[in-house]
């Protein structure tokens, strides 16, 4: 692969002994997604398809090791530091470059914000914070069509992207978990956007 400095076939073979079976499943269903909306928006293919395969890959690090590594190597938002389970992204990103060779920012950044994502997202960075939320292999059907409907529509990555969000902080108030400013900063951003406040 250009992306990598190791073959795909070492870079499945990494993945496969480092996440779980399901967490496996939903990188490949992630990395096909990616490849399908990548030629929908006409963008890189092949740079989909490696930020899919790599943006889960400290998944299934422990939570101590996620931490240790944020602590002596990167900068992180105080409010990205209130659910260890988006952890895992700021990670996922250091690794995909220390470990697997990554070069490209737009790879590296769009594996770093597939999680909480970020005000004025590149189209790129969208389509893998989309892809991550509705590919096959794990995503519940009926929400994953919902959103591929939405991305037919005029101002689609926008108009998918709202929906995610307001399905996220949803959820997240359900079950009584805080919100980082940053998502409802995203999601009233989008809302302003050009006609997404219409659905």
């Amino acid at each position: 692969m250009n992306y990598t400095k190791i073959s795909e076939e070492d870079l499945l073979k990494w993945l496969k002994e480092n996440l779980n079976e399901e967490r496996y499943s939903h990188s490949l269903g992630t990395a096909s997604c990616a490849k399908e909306l990548a030629e929908k928006y006409k963008l890189d293919i092949e740079k989909a398809y490696v930020a899919g395969l790599l943006h889960d890959c400290a998944k299934c690090f422990p939570k101590e090791k996620l931490k240790e590594i944020i602590d002596e190597n990167l900068s992180v938002e105080a409010c990205e530091m209130l659910n260890y389970k988006t952890l895992h992204a700021p990670v996922s990103a250091y690794v995909a470059e220390k470990d697997f060779g990554v070069k490209d920012e737009e790879i590296l950044s769009a594996i770093r914000w597939h999680t909480l994502g970020k005000i004025n997202m590149t189209d790129f960075e969208k389509i893998i914070f989309l892809a991550d939320k509705i590919e096959p292999n794990t995503r519940e059907k009926s929400y994953s069509d919902e959103i591929k409907e939405l991305l037919n529509l005029p101002n689609g990555l926008n108009l998918a992207l709202l929906r995610c969000y307001k399905e996220t902080i949803k959820s997240l108030a359900k079950r009584e978990l805080k919100i980082c400013m940053v998502t409802i900063d995203i999601y009233n951003h989008l809302l302003d956007l050009k006609n997404v406040s219409d659905i």
